[in-house]
């Protein structure tokens, strides 16, 4: 069944709130999202919940803690023709010395082309006169309510997902999130138009989307971190500060599901990953960061 859900009421945390809708395993949802800010696809304030205000949460029938639910990205693409990016590199980013003497950052407009496929700074600064950067849709936050009743903000990410800012939640991709609460509660919001690696100006370029999803319930895995798959990948998040850290969740889940899904011991897993395993950078700015362990599809048994 296919749900069109406009929003009129906005949360900035992952939590058991209480859900805008009701769907089921197979559902497809069509909605939309605010900015960062909480404007909307006009560009007025549609909000006063801030920062990244979610849209859901959605309540999945039948999704019980210690499954995990498969988010089918269908299409994420920007609702109006204006986005907002800072200007300046994350201070925790950068050398002591270099941070000496830089300006403090600003917030431009970039002009939207979803056409072409395009956009542009409508101001840019000196010597970036000519740059244009292509158009790549995604989500910086996605997730579901997480474990023991938190509510945790959507400034930052965990088990549940969250605020991960990975350029590779986009159209085309499957999301494994692990179920920690009934009915899962998703949520979505933060869309980017475009994104570097990492998100190191704490911003990507900011703007509302329209998206369009569907929902599957997975039973019989052990996941503990989202996973993520596409035509050619698997993928595994880790979500923790420092980086180290993030990085053992995304590699432990990926041996796990190697293990489980595959029916690689830890030893054939392991050389497996050695020699073929990439890692991306989800995101270095917020509370905690987020890495990603990549093995292309054409390795499996």
């Amino acid at each position: 069944m296919d749900h069109r859900f406009e929003p009129t009421r906005y949360h900035n945390s992952f939590g058991s709130h209480a859900p805008v809708a009701q769907v089921r395993d197979g559902d497809r949802i069509m909605t939309t999202t605010l900015d960062c800010r909480g404007h909307d696809a006009g560009d007025h304030p549609a909000t006063d919940v801030r920062p990244n205000p979610l849209t859901g949460p959605f309540y999945v029938e039948g999704a019980a803690p210690g499954d995990v639910l498969a988010v089918e990205l269908e299409r994420i693409a920007a609702s109006r023709d204006t986005a907002i990016a800072k200007t300046m590199v994350a201070d925790h980013l950068l050398e002591p010395e270099t941070l000496r003497g830089l300006p403090p950052a600003e917030q431009i407009i970039w002009q939207l082309d979803r056409e072409r496929g395009l956009a542009w700074p409508q101001e840019p600064p000196r010597g970036l006169e000519g740059l244009c950067v292509p158009l790549a849709p995604m989500l910086g936050c996605l997730g579901v309510a997480p474990a023991g009743g938190q509510a945790i903000s959507s400034a930052t990410s965990g088990p549940h997902g969250g605020n991960m800012d990975w350029r590779g939640t986009a159209a085309g991709a499957t999301l494994y999130l692990p179920v920690f609460q009934e009915g899962a509660l998703l949520f979505l919001g933060d869309g980017h138009a475009a994104q570097g690696d990492g998100e190191i100006v704490g911003q990507g370029l900011e703007t509302s989307m329209d998206v369009t999803l569907r929902v599957r319930i997975v039973r019989g895995w052990e996941a503990r971190w989202p996973r993520a798959e596409t035509a050619t990948h698997l993928m595994t998040l880790g979500n923790a500060r420092p980086m180290e850290e993030a990085l053992q969740h995304a590699t432990s889940e990926m041996l796990r599901w190697l293990g489980a899904g595959y029916g690689l011991d830890a030893s054939a897993a392991s050389t497996l990953l050695g020699q073929c395993v990439r890692y991306e950078v989800g995101n270095v700015y917020d509370p905690a960061f987020t890495m990603v362990c990549l093995l292309e599809k054409r390795w499996l048994p």
